[in-house]
């Protein structure tokens, strides 16, 4: 296993990559607009996701038809070109155009990087293996902010791009020397009909509503969390520190959930049910236990719950797939993913506005619970 851990490193490395990149640069895009326009903060923050959500699936089949460590490596040098672009650009208007190549690369090492952890990994500890990729995007997710306003403070929008695009170069370089050529596999003849199939199959679709109700429940914490801090008289730091310990709950449960479910004490379907429960629980308690309590309690429940969720719904959408498909399903997986990030905070938000934040927090958390008690009910149909 030591020979196979050290193929996977780069694969966490490059998932860091994508993390870090997509929030270290977000949480400076609102002082970098001078909050002028909410209307252009929203759309640099959503031409990233944007990018990915509609291209993660074409680089996913692409990786199934010509190997994904090519596709893997391509997008790594294209994240690092479009980092180093805006650098010698010289015009801080490229930040829309620089955030968008940015996606675009991540759609097509992230679901590339998928594929080969599962295809590197024993299918034994695939559990351990997602998980530890799971929790090196957490690492990203949580150093993001911190380090981004860091290099931001030092050096500007431009230092924190060549960072990027240094980290990237590096990581392709880790990569180069350590991921084996993986050819693509033989693929039988698949008709829309066949796609369309296995993409509403159970081992496909139970997983990955999984995932996009943790990862719902993930971005609410961390867009909401603060607000409600912010409504209790906390300050910035308590409300930054809250949503730290969201993020590194997440990346230290991930890799625990792995091994136990490698070991066989947590299954796949029940372990993902449990982990939405937990984040519905930590939705709920943001606004019934106040001030610093609660949002501590609320962030630190949450990152259980959707550290529960993470590595286990990848384990199962790996043994699901046909082989020869693995990029297409992890592509196809990822944008579940995407949309549960921005249909989250966008459902919250929505009840928010009409009645009030509690009661925002309060309908997602019936959303989890439901997706929860579906699983539960799936895996009861299949055992009958």
């Amino acid at each position: 296993m030591a020979g196979a851990g050290a193929r996977v490193l780069p694969l966490y490395a490059a998932g860091f990559v994508t993390a870090f990149g997509a929030h270290s640069i977000a949480a400076g895009l609102g002082a970098y607009t001078g909050f002028s326009s909410l209307l252009t903060l929203g759309l640099l923050l959503a031409v990233y996701d944007g990018a990915e959500v509609v291209l993660k699936p074409v680089f996913g089949a692409l990786s199934d038809r010509i190997g994904p460590r090519p596709v893997l490596f391509g997008g790594l040098l294209a994240f690092a070109a479009a980092s180093a672009a805006f650098v010698l650009a010289g015009d801080p208007a490229a930040v829309g155009l620089a955030r968008f190549g940015q996606g675009t690369a991540a759609a097509a090492f992230s679901p590339a990087a998928g594929a080969l952890v599962a295809r590197l990994a024993p299918a034994a500890r695939h559990g351990r293996a997602f998980g530890g990729y799971g929790a090196w995007k957490g690492l990203g997710h949580t150093l993001g902010p911190v380090l981004g306003g860091v290099l931001i403070t030092l050096g500007g929008f431009d230092l924190l791009f060549g960072t990027l695009a240094g980290l990237a170069l590096a990581v392709l370089g880790w990569a180069t020397l350590a991921v084996p050529a993986v050819p693509p596999l033989p693929r039988t003849r698949q008709t829309v009909l066949d796609l369309v199939r296995r993409l509403t199959a159970p081992g496909f679709l139970r997983p990955t509503v999984a995932l996009a109700g943790a990862t719902a429940a993930l971005a609410v914490g961390v867009g909401f969390l603060p607000v409600v801090g912010a409504a209790s008289g906390l300050g910035p730091l308590a409300t930054g520190g809250a949503v730290s310990v969201l993020a590194a709950t997440a990346t230290l449960v991930q890799p625990w959930a792995g091994r136990a479910h490698d070991a066989g004490r947590l299954p796949e379907g029940a372990g993902m049910a449990v982990g939405l429960v937990v984040a519905a629980v930590g939705l709920l308690l943001a606004t019934t236990i106040p001030g610093l309590a609660g949002v501590l309690a609320s962030a630190a429940v949450l990152g259980v719950g959707t550290g529960l969720v993470t590595p286990l719904g990848f384990a199962q959408l790996a043994a699901s797939s046909p082989r020869e498909r693995l990029g297409q399903t992890m592509g196809a997986a990822e944008v579940g993913r995407e949309l549960g990030d921005a249909g989250g905070p966008l459902l919250v938000g929505v009840l928010a506005a009409a009645a009030a934040l509690g009661v925002g927090l309060a309908g997602l958390a019936v959303v989890l619970v439901g997706i929860a008690a579906a699983l539960q009910l799936g895996r009861t149909r299949v055992r009958r």
